[in-house]
């Protein structure tokens, strides 16, 4: 049988408690719990990187957590990248270099850039395949991808 625990912890830069049960995958409970539904239902084996979010400001498999682990952390998801209606810089280059084909992998791969851009802004070909090493695109889109998080960063 499981347990409720109560945790504290922020989401998209607002303050929660919440109860979660302590064999609820972090996945799970971003999307059912919070409804926040951007981030996508993958392999659940952490493999192709649909459900990255960020915790703490690292890129981290939803499906591979579990949310009594959120206690005390910032959970940043893709709905809170933009702020006040603006989109943050790695989605509008997703956009403007058509980045994304079916979508499904988007969320996982602008999270995975974010992350990637924010400890390094001038990221090599080499750190920018490095970082998307856990994050699967079906459609083919990497070139696309690639550009995109380049012309993100501050080169």
């Amino acid at each position: 049988m499981t347990e409720k625990i109560t945790i504290n912890f922020t989401v998209n830069g607002e303050k929660e408690t919440r109860e979660v049960y302590s064999d609820q995958t972090l996945l799970k409970f971003i999307r059912e719990v919070l409804f926040l539904t951007g981030t996508k239902e993958g392999c659940e084996i952490g493999e192709c990187g649909a459900c990255i979010v960020l915790l703490d400001g690292k890129p981290v498999n939803s499906c591979l957590i579990l949310a009594v682990e959120l206690d005390g952390k910032d959970l940043v998801t893709i709905e809170g990248l933009s702020k006040n209606g603006e989109l943050d810089r790695v989605q509008q280059a997703f956009i403007d270099h058509a980045a994304l084909q079916c979508g499904y992998c988007t969320p996982g791969m602008v999270l995975s850039a974010k992350a990637l851009l924010d400890r390094n802004p001038n990221p090599t070909d080499q750190d920018i395949n490095e970082a998307l090493s856990g994050n699967l695109c079906r459609c083919g889109a990497y070139q696309e991808i690639r550009v995109a998080i380049k012309a993100s960063s501050n080169k």
